[in-house]
């Protein structure tokens, strides 16, 4: 678990929050649901500390849920104070437009669904269009925590399930992988601006 974990994970910080285990997600989950993601980092913390502690798959996913919350609602509420002023001046008018009226049909479903997707699909446009169109805190948080709580509780049962499998393929192909989710990043973020 080191070795990918030192590779994959940020070096020395990732092994740190590896020790850290629950509240380690916690921290990962407030910046991966920042303005800098980080593509399939939380998913892959929630393997990692599934597969060595399978008999605490199910608080391994509760807490990737908790983090992933918390740090999609730090970022709800900033853009709630930002407006639309700064959506508009990031994306363009004619852009914002468009994803104010699809959320306006179905904002519940667009956070809940946005939020089991994997990467390369980029959550934080759907967080920051969620503050930033006044949606209201309990329909958001009820949409949000029922979404990622979906993903990671299944991430986690794949962990205690499968984890030693995917340790192992990882722990092969690391070097692929970690390209492979570098572009997923860019497509992501790419994909959010066009």
């Amino acid at each position: 678990m080191r070795g990918i974990g030192s590779v994959l994970l940020l070096g020395g910080a990732g092994a740190w929050l590896l020790r850290l285990g629950g509240p380690g997600l916690i921290v990962i989950g407030l910046v991966d649901n920042s303005v800098i993601p980080i593509p399939g980092g939380m998913d892959l913390f929630v393997i990692l500390l599934s597969s060595h502690h399978r008999e605490w798959w199910w608080y391994y996913g509760l807490m990737g849920t908790v983090g992933a919350v918390v740090g999609g609602y730090l970022t709800f509420r900033l853009s709630e104070k930002g407006g639309k002023e700064g959506m508009e001046k990031k994306f363009g008018k004619a852009r914002a437009e468009k994803v104010y009226k699809k959320f306006e049909k179905g904002g519940f479903s667009t956070i809940a669904i946005g939020s089991i997707i994997p990467p390369p699909f980029p959550l934080v446009p759907v967080l920051m269009a969620a503050g930033i169109m006044q949606y209201p805190k309990k329909k958001f948080l009820a949409a949000l925590t029922l979404g990622r709580g979906i993903r990671f509780f299944a991430i986690a049962a794949l962990g205690k399930l499968y984890g030693t499998a995917i340790l192992g393929w990882l722990g092969r192909y690391y070097k692929p992988f970690l390209y492979v989710l570098i572009a997923l990043g860019v497509l992501g973020g790419i994909g959010a601006l066009v």
